[in-house]
């Protein structure tokens, strides 16, 4: 198959659509299931190539959930917590392999931006994860490759409509890439930076531990914003992504965005938040909804008579502002990256907020010395990479 048809493109009123190889060859997938859109597909190439990277660079499967073409979370399948495996709504974490525990970390950092993802999974999808996916609102997922009776999961999903994808592993793409703007073709050579221990040897700080896990999550967060539409910033803790800010003008409202993601991670920990009294009926979308209203600046607007009763057992008592400084003070050993140069302090500033130890960044701002002072003030370590990573 060299080509194949899609229903519309961007939006329905953009027709026709198709995707197809200029060279003749053969598409490197396989639609098993559902008719998946453009968007879609923009979301299982980038989201493919992301997990194949993680992959690579720590040798554990690897799962992305995309949206909108920028991953809203992003991880590697090391075992899940009691505690997260309670916000991340999953019964039984021990029972999960490696590859349900990389695609349950990605899909629960932000379950708000994850609702209606697509899925990039870095091996072949098994029983596991497709229970997974097959309880969340999803439009479709890319894998090499399906077990079975995952694939026959994965096929009752939307009434047999869910999206999905077969790649090739093998698959290489040319490295010239175009897309056509307004009528006129764009080439770049594509950006197969590969990422290792040796981009963050540059240690520009006074402090210079950077730890073996700490590099680890160093790469996943740079190899998650070489797929996330800049201006980019990504916060990550113990193989996760926590917080992506993506697509923001301000790189420092970026890095308040990116933040204020991990900061709900963390906040969502919280024994108070863990004990809400939620009603039984109650679906899991909507208790995200709630979890979210409840932690952030609008929570009167849930805890409101009226409508307090139609979500809960018992009112809550409201989460307050200094009982939420108190457990954020409790992050710690947190990963940034950032897909350009800081150009200011203030993002400093802002990331040790939530947590922040270990940056890593290109580096090359005329105020480089006033980001590397403010990082020594708070005993941060942080490596210049010198290489960008804007991805549009």
């Amino acid at each position: 198959m060299n080509e194949l048809e899609l229903k519309y493109g961007c939006n329905p009123n953009q027709k026709p659509s198709r995707i197809f190889m200029k060279d003749g060859s053969e598409l490197p997938i396989r639609v098993l299931s559902g008719k998946p859109g453009y968007i879609n597909f923009l979301d299982a190439f980038n989201g493919w190539q992301l997990v194949s990277e993680l992959k690579k660079a720590t040798g554990l499967p690897a799962a992305t959930s995309f949206k909108h073409v920028s991953p809203a979370g992003a991880a590697i399948g090391r075992p899940l917590t009691d505690v997260l495996s309670k916000i991340y709504w999953v019964d039984e974490p021990d029972k999960l392999s490696p590859l349900a525990c990389a695609y349950a970390r990605a899909r629960g950092a932000d379950r708000m931006s994850s609702f209606g993802d697509f899925i990039a999974l870095s091996d072949t999808c098994d029983v596991e994860t497709a229970l997974l996916i097959k309880r969340e609102v999803s439009d479709g997922v890319i894998a090499p490759g399906y077990d079975p009776d995952a694939l026959e999961i994965l096929k009752q999903k939307k009434n047999g409509n869910y999206n999905v994808i077969e790649i090739d592993p093998a698959y290489q793409p040319s490295k010239i890439e175009q897309k056509d703007v307004f009528g006129i073709t764009f080439e770049q050579g594509r950006n197969e930076l590969v990422i290792d221990d040796a981009l963050f040897s540059n240690i520009v700080t006074a402090n210079k531990a950077l730890t073996k896990e700490a590099r680890d999550d160093l790469a996943i967060a740079l190899i998650t914003l070489k797929y996330t539409q800049s201006n980019s910033v990504c916060y990550v803790k113990d193989g996760q992504a926590i917080g992506i800010g993506a697509g923001q003008q301000s790189r420092v409202h970026c890095t308040r965005l990116a933040g204020q993601k991990a900061d709900n991670w963390m906040l969502r920990q919280c024994p108070k938040v863990l004990d809400l009294p939620f009603k039984e009926e109650i679906k899991r979308a909507d208790r995200d909804n709630a979890i979210d209203n409840y932690i952030g600046n609008e929570y009167m607007d849930l805890l409101a008579d009226g409508a307090w009763q139609r979500v809960f057992n018992k009112k809550p008592e409201v989460f307050t502002e200094e009982e939420k400084r108190v457990w954020l003070s409790r992050m710690e050993d947190v990963a940034l990256e950032s897909d350009a140069f800081f150009p200011f302090s203030d993002n400093i500033e802002r990331a040790q907020k939530s947590g922040v130890k270990y940056i890593a960044q290109p580096g090359g701002s005329v105020r480089d010395d006033l980001v590397i002072e403010c990082c020594d003030k708070y005993n941060m370590v942080m490596a210049f990479t010198g290489i960008r990573l804007f991805h549009h």
